[in-house]
This record gives structure tokens, C-alpha cells and sequence, in this order.
């Protein structure tokens, strides 16, 4: 159990490592489509605005939903070894 978290972990270490470069490099390309697009009248600031937000909830919500089960699991071997030394 504890190889399988450590490769878990390392893996989304080297995901994470990897794709932020990406991740970077087109923020200057957003920046100025949104400006010239607001000062053109339009709509699509708003739109980044909104998906900007949706990405930043997404990783919270995984991580608030794994420690959850996480937790609830924990509490439940707790109590199945409990049980088991009582023999």
C-alpha cells in the first residue's frame, strides 16, 4: 500500500512538473486576446474570467474529495482492527 502512494505521489510530482511550462507560457497570449478583446467590445474576458476560476476549483475539489474518502476509509480500518484484537 505505502509503494503505490509513493508512486501516486511521484507521478503527479513529474505531471505536475511538466505540464506548468505550458501552463505559463500562454498566460501573456491570454492576457493580450482578453484586453484587445474587451477594448474591441466583446465578451471573451469574461469567458477567461470563468475558466480561469473552473481551473482553480477543480485541483480543491480532488484533493477535498480523496482526503475525504481518505478519512472515511482510515476510520473504518481503524475499526476493523479494533475488532480484530479483541479475539
Amino acid at each position: 500500500m505505502k509503494k503505490q502512494i509513493i508512486i501516486f505521489i511521484v507521478l503527479a510530482i513529474v505531471i505536475v512538473l511538466f505540464t506548468t511550462n505550458d501552463s505559463i507560457a500562454q498566460c501573456p497570449m491570454c492576457k493580450i486576446s482578453a484586453e484587445s478583446n474587451l477594448r474591441d467590445g466583446g465578451s471573451a474576458g469574461k469567458g477567461l474570467n470563468f475558466g480561469i476560476l473552473y481551473m482553480f476549483a477543480l485541483p480543491y475539489l480532488l484533493v477535498s474529495t480523496l482526503g475525504f474518502l481518505w478519512f472515511k476509509n482510515r476510520k473504518n480500518y481503524d475499526n476493523e482492527d479494533d475488532s480484530s484484537q479483541v479475539v
